[in-house]
């Protein structure tokens, strides 16, 4: 089971520090392949794109197919149940509804000496969203990756995904064409992630590449970088949980095996104050491991990297949490927002007893699209602003010129660039 923490144990320091740096993700040695497989499709194009989909996803297809048909798209539809389709309905206009309230405004101002600044954002031209095949295919990543992009005003939206077998999950193209998405491709892997960064006979270039992968598209991902933007490097899935023993012990139980149940690396931590309570959570997670589905998975997860620490009082698991950073932190407590004040840093916070945050990974509202790896210190989830710029703006008449001239002069000809002092020089009728 998850290991056992008390913060009035001597040794807490060191159990704590061994418990949030623990190492959990296996690094693989996929940058050169990722490297080859990337300089394979900017050389050959589509006839590279072809041969690694049938090598990798047992598939035998060619240029033709590379682009799912109206008709294969609809063919998967019928295929959804009306109870799916009204899933994914409410799940998109709740995602739409919050993105919307994102966007941010522009701004023109004029300061003392009559100076007119400002900025305006605008959106990218295009994005590209890679969804992982098998049994990583999410429906809900393709609502949480394609709708703040179409909020955005992204004019073109593409995705990638691979047909492990030769087949695509018809959730996955239901979740697509309610966002918007008209052109899917079945093709996966960092050669997939290739072709939305430099284009293909078949697919153009992206500016943006949104979406979770497994180690070759995070590699991939890594080297496109900087040709084209990209969202973020994910790893393994986080849940912390604040609890008083006022909650159902079950209830936080099902919380922490919710992400437990996505990795063997995923983590998953109870902060709580009542030693009882604790105990009450542990034997509950028993119970609920037995009867899981991907019990192994998350059975792996929770003794490998869970744990549970018991502290003195609960006004001290803020402080503890910030250091994890986690992806997801839920706040289970009779008054939440006293302790949601000293928290600082998390990916997304669940309020209250009845939160879970299985509703945040779906419909809520909010994204999903986290920062993982204590990465929260200083990012955050996906957002309308991953698909805007912003660009600054200036206009000076000749009193402010005037006024602010002379001193930008005197920075120019300190840092020995003389062009750019005489091009001020030149509007204020001086030498430089």
């Amino acid at each position: 089971m998850a290991r056992r923490l008390n913060a009035k144990d001597k040794n807490f320091a060191a159990d704590f520090e061994a418990l949030l740096f623990a190492k959990r993700e296996i690094e693989e040695d996929v940058a050169g392949q990722a490297r080859a497989l990337i300089a394979d499709v900017r050389a050959r194009g589509d006839a590279a794109l072809v041969e690694l989909t049938n090598r990798f996803d047992r598939a035998r297809i060619t240029a033709g197919d590379l682009k799912l048909s109206p008709a294969e798209i609809e063919t998967a539809l019928a295929q959804v149940t009306p109870e799916q389709k009204t899933a994914i309905e409410i799940a998109a206009t709740r995602i739409e509804a919050y993105h919307r309230r994102q966007l941010p405004e522009d701004a023109r101002f004029k300061d003392d000496i009559g100076a007119l600044l400002g900025w305006r954002w605008t959106p990218v031209d295009s994005a590209g969203l890679y969804v992982p095949g098998g049994t990583a295919s999410y429906p809900s990543s393709v609502l949480m990756n394609a709708i703040p992009a179409k909020v955005a005003g992204v004019g073109r939206i593409v995705m990638v995904t691979p047909a492990s077998g030769g087949t695509i999950n018809p959730l996955v193209l239901a979740a697509a064409r309610r966002a918007g998405i008209r052109d899917i491709f079945r093709v996966g892997g960092a050669q997939a992630v290739a072709a939305l960064a430099y284009g293909t006979e078949t697919i153009a270039a992206v500016d943006k590449i949104v979406g979770p992968g497994n180690a070759w598209v995070a590699a991939a991902k890594r080297e496109v970088f900087g040709q084209v933007g990209i969202d973020s490097i994910a790893g393994p899935s986080e849940i912390l949980v604040i609890a008083d023993s006022g909650n159902n012990p079950d209830w936080i139980a099902a919380d922490l095996l919710s992400q437990a149940e996505h990795d063997v690396s995923s983590q998953s931590i109870l902060i709580t104050d009542d030693a009882a309570f604790a105990d009450k959570v542990s034997e509950a997670a028993a119970r609920a491991l037995a009867v899981l589905p991907r019990k192994d998975i998350a059975a792996k997860s929770w003794t490998d990297y869970g744990g549970i620490i018991v502290v003195e009082t609960l006004e001290d698991a803020p402080a503890l949490s910030d250091r994890f950073a986690p992806e997801h932190l839920e706040i289970a407590t009779a008054d939440p927002d006293r302790l949601l004040a000293k928290v600082k840093h998390a990916g997304a916070i669940f309020l209250g007893r009845h939160t879970p945050e299985a509703m945040g990974d779906y419909i809520a509202g909010p994204n999903h699209v986290l920062p993982t790896s204590r990465s929260a210190r200083f990012s955050s989830g996906l957002s309308v602003l991953d698909f805007m710029k912003r660009t600054t703006l200036l206009s000076l008449d000749a009193k402010a010129m005037a006024a602010l001239g002379p001193p930008a002069m005197a920075l120019a000809e300190a840092e020995g660039l003389q062009a750019h002092a005489r091009s001020i020089a030149a509007r204020l009728n001086r030498k430089a």
